[in-house]
């Protein structure tokens, strides 16, 4: 119940916040290699969706990572006994390629850099890394605190541990190069979980709510929410642990896809203005 309350209050938060500084979004944010100019979501601190297309997705993935890979899936899913690495196919859903982790070890966050997988465990301080086409594992790497969601800038890699800091990793040394904390008007948002970077910004999802914080991925401030509040069927939620968790996005084609933990559906979202009703 209070993550509920805190999605709520923090959408009221940030709403008023957004008319008292219009420009709140306009801030510096890290180089990144795409060329095409910035979409016009950019200008709004507050979003909201419509849905372009929906695709299938397996019903009993507990998704904890998501990313684009070829033209397929790669999807982290967690739970003891339950958790994998696999690449599935986009348009129908069918698993291609899996390995499965050890029944002891909790599958979280998953990223693609230099044609490797990082995979991170919940609470383990295991990681593992994959060859990004075949699966095959090329490694192993150790890490303090839990693993949460995981991310790249194209340089570094970036993780969240369920608090309100994103850790930098060097991906040759795996090493932590600095930490970045997130707030909002000062003040923590924690409950960092699945990370993309998606335009200069670092999506989040924060766990057990159905928004998702953009953030600053060099100041660590959060510079808009997307409301995805009634993206599926709640009350076909069969667990409450079911949650908005996963988000890929396609930098060619400018395309961004959410989905959460058991949903039997990906959804590919276009992001627009919310309007504050009164």
């Amino acid at each position: 119940m209070k993550y509920r309350f805190f999605c709520v209050a923090f959408l009221v938060l940030f709403s008023v916040a957004c008319e008292k500084k219009p420009d709140a979004a306009k801030v510096q944010t890290a180089a990144t290699t795409e060329s095409h100019p910035d979409s016009e979501w950019k200008a709004h601190p507050l979003l909201s969706y419509e849905v372009v297309r929906e695709l299938p997705h397996d019903s009993s993935a507990f998704t904890q990572g998501l990313l684009l890979s070829h033209g397929d899936w790669i999807e982290s899913t967690g739970g003891y006994g339950a958790s994998s690495i696999r690449r599935v196919a986009k348009t129908t859903g069918r698993v291609l390629m899996k390995k499965n982790l050890a029944a002891n070890l909790f599958g979280e966050g998953v990223v693609e850099l230099n044609g490797k997988l990082f995979q991170l465990t919940w609470m383990s301080q295991q990681g593992f890394i994959y060859d990004a086409k075949t699966l095959q594992q090329l490694g192993e790497f150790r890490y303090q605190g839990e693993g949460w969601g995981m991310t790249t800038d194209g340089k570094s890699l970036i993780m969240s541990d369920g608090s309100d800091r994103l850790r930098y990793l060097d991906p040759g040394t795996l090493r932590v190069t600095q930490e970045v904390v997130v707030r909002f008007n000062g003040k923590p948002v924690e409950m960092l979980n699945e990370l993309e970077f998606v335009e200069g910004e670092i999506f989040a999802n924060i766990w057990h709510a159905d928004q998702i914080v953009r953030i600053n991925p060099a100041t660590g401030t959060v510079v808009g929410v997307i409301d995805l509040s009634g993206i599926d069927a709640k009350e076909k939620r069969r667990d409450p642990e079911h949650v908005l968790n996963g988000i890929a996005y396609d930098p060619v084609a400018q395309e961004l896809f959410v989905t959460g933990k058991c949903w039997p559906k990906i959804y590919q979202i276009r992001l627009v203005p919310k309007t504050i009703s009164r």
